[in-house]
């Protein structure tokens, strides 16, 4: 298991101090051409998820260049725990392909992925992850768990982490700050 540095206890989740210490223990693969613009897609969605009072992040799945899938966090519409925009396009992205191995993606989302999310990540065999902010309670990838790099898993997914993190961070401390300022 990946540890922060300090405690995760004591930082403030999303905030500006936790997010940059959490990058600083970061090991990022390179960012590709392209990158950029499917995390402003799912920058998108997870704007979506807010407007309809779901926890802001968003998710694009693309292969070859092309959009696969795309959907932010439904947990609290359908209401089902496990429609997290991560595992929404994983699942559209079998259906689309017929197939359960999505060799070849990359997942572009725009928080650290939790451990079930991690989790379908490696039993679908996606090629990449990449990912927008670190979330220091949660975090399946590098944060708190290192779900993808476990030495027990026979896939290995790249991931590159930190991509446009102060927008995706940005969204989660607005909406959970709204969240906290509404009377009970």
């Amino acid at each position: 298991m990946r540890q922060c540095r300090g405690k995760a206890g004591d930082l403030t989740l999303f905030g500006e101090a936790a997010v940059e210490q959490l990058l600083e223990t970061l090991n990022p693969e390179p960012f590709y051409r392209d990158d950029a613009h499917y995390m402003e897609r799912a920058l998108a969605q997870a704007r979506r998820a807010a407007s309809v009072g779901e926890v802001p992040v968003g998710a694009v799945l693309v292969r070859d260049g092309s959009v696969v899938a795309e959907a932010h966090n439904l947990v609290e519409t359908t209401p089902d725990a496990l429609d997290h925009a991560e595992m929404l396009v994983l699942r559209e992205g079998a259906r689309s392909t017929h197939s359960w191995r999505l060799d070849g993606m990359t997942l572009y989302v725009t928080l650290e992925p939790c451990p079930m999310c991690a989790g379908a990540m490696a039993l679908t065999r996606i090629a990449r992850l990449v990912y927008g902010t670190p979330d220091p309670r949660k975090g399946a990838v590098d944060s708190v768990y290192d779900v993808l790099r476990h030495p027990a898993n026979n896939h290995r997914v790249e991931v590159s982490s930190g991509l446009l993190s102060e927008p995706a961070a940005r969204l989660l401390r607005d909406f959970f700050a709204g969240r906290r300022s509404r009377p009970a």
